[in-house]
């Protein structure tokens, strides 16, 4: 069994020494959940664990003057849906963060940490897209900032190099008339891995739409911003033919793989049916209401 090493840093700095002291042996632990399982099954090769709850940075939560909202990567989820403020303006996120495994895991786990991951399934990923979520990087050679859907670039895998940090995310304020919505489909009913995720936003003017976002996960090797699929409804509609209109270009878009979740065949379907779903809980919330998942 080999020994790892516990760091403790309280600022950024301190923290950016540590990781470029020790290179590729070095992660950030946040609240552990993906991180320690990896470690302990021998799927991920860590000997230094860097507590990132001490740095007041990455547990920050606030409103900044301009209306955006910057996110720290060490929060955990169980805030987010508790924070009445927060949940009203993006629900996507809130949408992805009741979902990822028990209460208890949402305890600890973070949307910074879901990220980092990098799995393709990740949850909290496709509402951070939709959301036009930046990332805020530091390290030795000082900070960086880098859009949420240029973030992962294979599975378990990220532009992070190596003394680098997320040290939090930036959400911008959302417009008026804007609102949006993340739903998965799984196997089982609660604390499984998306089979496909779906996340998208829209901005309304009346009926018309003025913009929309619209992102998949677990059909690519890296959650995928569907551009094109949110470009094509703008001026359209609201209403199930557009959504149709951008459900095929979403489905188009998916390069899923067979595998014992699902078959590329489903997957694909899945992707044209929840982004029509997506799509609707967006609108639902834009309107002032609330989703219905389309069922």
């Amino acid at each position: 069994m080999r020994a790892i090493q516990y760091a403790a840093p309280s600022t950024v700095e301190d923290a950016v020494a540590i990781l470029a002291e020790h290179g590729s042996d070095a992660r950030m632990l946040a609240g552990g959940t993906d991180l320690i399982v990896q470690v302990r099954e021998d799927a991920r090769d860590t000997g230094v664990f860097v507590d990132a709850k001490k740095i007041p940075e990455l547990m920050d939560l606030s409103v900044n003057a301009d209306g955006s909202t910057t996110l720290g990567a060490a929060v955990p989820c169980h805030q987010l849906y508790n924070n009445a403020q927060f949940a009203a303006s993006y629900g996507a996120v809130v949408d992805a963060a009741r979902i990822i495994g028990s209460t208890g895991i949402q305890g600890r786990a973070s949307v910074g940490g879901n990220l980092c991951n990098s799995g393709p399934a990740g949850d909290t990923i496709p509402p951070l897209i939709v959301h036009s979520a930046i990332c805020n990087i530091a390290g030795p050679d000082g900070e960086r900032t880098v859009a949420v859907e240029d973030f992962c670039t294979a599975p378990g895998r990220n532009v992070l190099a190596d003394g680098e940090l997320l040290v939090s995310l930036t959400l911008p304020r959302p417009p008026a008339g804007s609102g949006s919505h993340y739903l998965r489909f799984i196997p089982r009913n609660e604390m499984d891995i998306a089979v496909v995720g779906a996340g998208a936003s829209l901005v309304l003017d009346g009926e018309s739409i003025t913009a929309a976002r619209i992102s998949l996960g677990a059909v690519a090797p890296t959650p995928l911003f569907v551009q094109a699929a949110g470009d094509a409804l703008i001026g359209l509609t609201a209403n199930e033919d557009s959504f149709a209109v951008a459900a095929d270009i979403a489905r188009d878009a998916a390069s899923p793989i067979d595998d014992m979740r699902g078959t590329i065949a489903h997957r694909k379907q899945l992707s044209y049916v929840l982004t029509q779903r997506a799509l609707r809980g967006a609108r639902a919330r834009a309107q002032g209401g609330s989703p219905t998942n389309g069922h």
